[in-house]
This record gives C-alpha cells, structure tokens and sequence, in this order.
C-alpha cells in the first residue's frame, strides 16, 4: 500500500479507526472522516503513534447525516488529492429511536446506506482515473433477515424498530455494491462488501438506553476492533483480491449472501430510489 490514497470514514473510533492503522501501517496515506474534529484530531494522533507513520494520516470533519457535507467532503477531497486508490465506507450508526436528518430522511438509512451512495458517486471519477482502485463496504449479517420496505423505506408510517432499520441499510449497503461493481465492469474499479463480525467498540454506544446497556455487557464476547478490521485492511490491501469484483466477504472469504441482497432487480430499484432521494442525479455512474 505504499503510496496508495485512501480515504475511510468513520475513521475515529472501532473499527474504523483499527482499518485505519493497518492500512497506514502498510504505507498507506490515509485520510479519517470523523463528524466531531477533537475526536478527529485525537484519532489522528493514535493511529499516527500505532503505526508509526507521523505526517500520513489527515482528517476531515464531516457529517455523513447532511447530504450537503457530504457533497462538501467529497469536493474538498477532489480539490486536494490528485488520486483516490481505496475508499472505504466504513461510517455507521445505530439509532433505537427514529430521527430525522437535517434533510429530513430517517437517520440510520441516511448515515449507513445514502451517505455511502452519494460519496461514493461524488468520488468515482477520481477513483476511475486512478485505476485499478477499489471501493470498499461495510455491511452486516444483520442483513440476512431483513427485507426492504420499499412502501416505507424511512418508517415514517409504521412502528419504528432501531433494529429492523438497522438491517435494512445494511441490506442496502448490499444491493448498493453489487449494483455498483456491475456498472464498473471494465473500468479498472472493484467494489465489495464484508462483515466484519460482532466487535466491541463505540458503535452504538452514544445512544442512552436499554441497547446501551446491552451493548456494554456483550462487549466481553465480542471481538477486538482490530480483529474485525482485518476482512477490512484484507480487501483494501489484498493482491489476493486485486480483481474481483461484486463479492461479500466474511473472515477474509467469500461468502453468501441472503437471496434477497442477490436480487437484481431490487438492486436496480435501491439505486433507483437513492439517486431520487440525494436529488438531482450525481456524477459517476
């Protein structure tokens, strides 16, 4: 990875902030995106000291809630970086109870599922024209049962369940990469998925109440964050898996995904209804 540009959000904690030390660590210069800049900058500082790589890792503030901060990232990163070989769409939350962005979108489908969609649009030129490159998401198997509610994808009129939304954006994250990987074929730019498994970090704990409590309990069976960024660093590194394309992968291996995130005319529809959802049709493809 020496030299390579890679741009990671949700870099400041968990996960994120593990993939971000093993790419650095590799020789990556990476880029955090991290909404609160103190919790940026001291991310920064430890993924600089753990990989001993001082000067090679930046960051940038952005809420990944706002489709307008998200269009700000993407044209500040454009401006400053003559290359793009790894993004990785890490960023994700979990909210028990239904909020709505300052778009007005339920907040867990527009965090985990439309920020990824309109970044990664906002972004494809740049990683087009610095082929072979590759696009890298974080999904679940918390998609395995889960459908979408395409009559109500924001659960404005039905009984909201932070959960049930949380699986579907992580089915969407699904049907987004391989709808993506399938419109860039031929380009020189893979895009897959993973499941990083069930990891004790942040994620989920900045919510009061009853899955606060559940999380932090759980916390002493799950796996380190450094553990769960592996399929991560793997995909994002890997010469093993320089060329493919359109995959889900688990442990660092392909795996299979429900039938429902196979469905290509469902992949079709969500790529439909996002590009409605962001506005006007973005750059890419």
């Amino acid at each position: 990875m020496r030299d390579k540009t890679v741009l990671l959000t949700g870099g400041n904690q968990g996960i994120g902030k593990a993939t971000a030390i093993g790419l650095s660590m590799r020789g990556a210069r990476v880029t955090i995106v991290s909404r609160n800049a103190d919790k940026g900058r001291a991310a920064v500082a430890d993924i600089e000291a753990a990989s001993g790589s001082r000067g090679n890792v930046d960051l940038m503030v952005a809420d990944l809630s706002s489709q307008a901060d998200v269009r700000r990232l993407a044209a500040e990163f454009n401006a400053r970086h003559e290359r793009l070989d790894v993004l990785v769409n890490n960023a994700g939350v979990f909210v028990p109870k239904r909020r709505v962005t300052v778009d007005g979108l339920e907040e867990t489908f527009a965090v985990n599922h439309l920020a990824s969609f309109l970044l990664t649009q906002q972004l494809l030129e740049l990683l087009k024209s610095s082929a072979p490159a590759r696009v890298v998401n974080v999904s679940s198997d918390a998609h395995a049962h889960a459908k979408m509610f395409w009559d109500d994808l924001q659960f404005a009129n039905c009984r909201y369940s932070g959960w049930r939304s949380y699986a579907q954006s992580k089915l969407a994250n699904l049907l987004f990469t391989y709808e993506l990987a399938r419109r860039l074929q031929g380009s020189h730019v893979t895009a897959n998925a993973l499941h990083p498994g069930v990891v004790a970090s942040g994620f989920g704990h900045t919510y009061p109440g009853p899955m606060g409590v559940v999380l932090a309990l759980a916390r002493f069976f799950m796996l380190t964050p450094e553990q769960g960024a592996k399929t991560s660093v793997y995909l994002a590194s890997s010469e093993a898996v320089a060329g493919t394309s359109g995959e889900y992968f688990s442990r660092c291996k392909v795996a299979r995904s429900s039938k429902v995130s196979r469905c290509e005319a469902s992949q079709r529809k969500l790529w439909a209804l996002s590009e409605k959802l962001v506005g006007a049709r973005p750059n890419g493809v």
